[in-house]
């Protein structure tokens, strides 16, 4: 294999051994979902045994509204990460993302580290990804077909991580053209393209503009969960960037400033970064998502205990939420994003 080529495959073995730690959270910046409370509703009608999670996204029915978000792939380790990530998501009925697609346009050595997705999880939707700064740089969308196809890929989603890009001592943090390229992917492809951040969150102009080009999906993917200017800053031994190790919007912020466009566009609005349990989660739904995704969380919780645990975790996040919908007297979603939040600071 070229060396050159083999880089990529290193740089995401270097991130996964990171991430399976929590030395790569943020430091002092929260997601902020601890500054809202849920309204209690002492004369609740609801029946919890008929709250029912099921819905559809990007064309396909799914059990719970819960992504495995994007992760791996493109290493040795990945393949077996990735088909243990597989077997939940089809157990569960979730769509699951795969990690970034571009080492699979340099070479064939790991293709099967996502192929096995679709093997393992044959009947839920799948996600294919590839970063902004590769996207500029394609001539054709003949690269992003392959990597559909790899996958049998359901939606597209593409990363944007201009703060990673910037503090990797391989980055590349020339995006100039993005959107008029994302305009040619959204016309041309035959599956929606999503867009999502890495932890630095999407503001409410930022999504406008991807929104205008075409996107049906915004992960606003804040800060308050990984850290990925942490990720790089650990993995190039460097402090000198520390002060942006938090830099970023929180995602509570980033949900509730997006949600806005709703109003004028129709799309799926998707809530990652620092979603840990049920509480955060039915914050993020309370706040206007449509989907809660997790990536660094579910994936410790399959290194450590395999994948019937991690399965009875993501299950455990929406028995909490259909408690929480039982206590503020929501019988589904639509209802729970009916004003049953306060801001912490109006209690007193």
């Amino acid at each position: 294999m070229n060396p050159d080529k083999s880089k990529t495959s290193q740089r995401k073995k270097e991130h996964l051994e990171l991430c399976l730690t929590d030395d790569v959270s943020f430091k002092r910046k929260s997601t902020g979902f601890e500054n809202y409370e849920f309204k209690h509703y002492a004369i609740t009608e609801v029946d919890i045994a008929k709250i029912d999670f099921t819905g559809e996204f990007v064309g396909k029915k799914i059990k719970y509204p819960f992504l495995i978000s994007c992760m791996t792939g493109g290493t040795t380790e990945a393949e077996n990460i990735n088909a243990q990530l597989a077997l939940v998501a089809e157990e569960l009925k979730i769509p699951i993302g795969v990690g970034s697609q571009r080492q699979a346009l340099e070479n064939n050595e790991f293709v099967n580290s996502f192929k096995i997705v679709r093997k393992n999880a044959p009947s839920v939707p799948i996600l294919g990804n590839i970063g902004a700064a590769q996207v500029t740089q394609f001539n054709s969308i003949d690269p992003i077909n392959k990597l559909l196809e790899m996958i049998m890929g359901d939606a597209l989603v593409i990363h944007v991580n201009p703060l990673q890009e910037l503090l990797q001592k391989e980055g590349e943090i020339n995006f100039s053209g993005f959107l008029d390229k994302v305009i040619t992917l959204v016309n041309n492809l035959k599956v929606p393209v999503i867009v999502k951040e890495v932890g630095s969150g999407i503001s409410e102009e930022a999504a406008e503009k991807l929104l205008e080009a075409g996107v049906k999906g915004i992960d606003v993917s804040g800060a308050g969960g990984t850290s990925w200017a942490g990720v790089e800053i650990l993995r190039n031994k460097d402090d000198q960037n520390n002060y942006l190790w938090d830099w970023g919007l929180p995602t509570s912020y980033c949900i509730k400033e997006v949600f806005k466009l709703k109003k004028n566009y129709k799309f799926t609005l998707i809530g990652s970064g620092g979603i840990k349990n049920g509480l955060d989660a039915a914050k993020a739904f309370a706040l206007g998502v449509d989907i809660v995704a997790s990536a660094r969380q579910v994936l410790q919780i399959l290194h450590k205990y395999g994948v019937e645990k991690t399965a009875d975790y993501i299950q455990s996040i929406f028995h909490e939420i259909s408690e929480i919908m039982y206590l503020t007297g929501s019988q589904n979603l639509n209802d729970l994003r009916m004003n049953k939040l306060i801001r912490k600071e109006l209690f007193y």
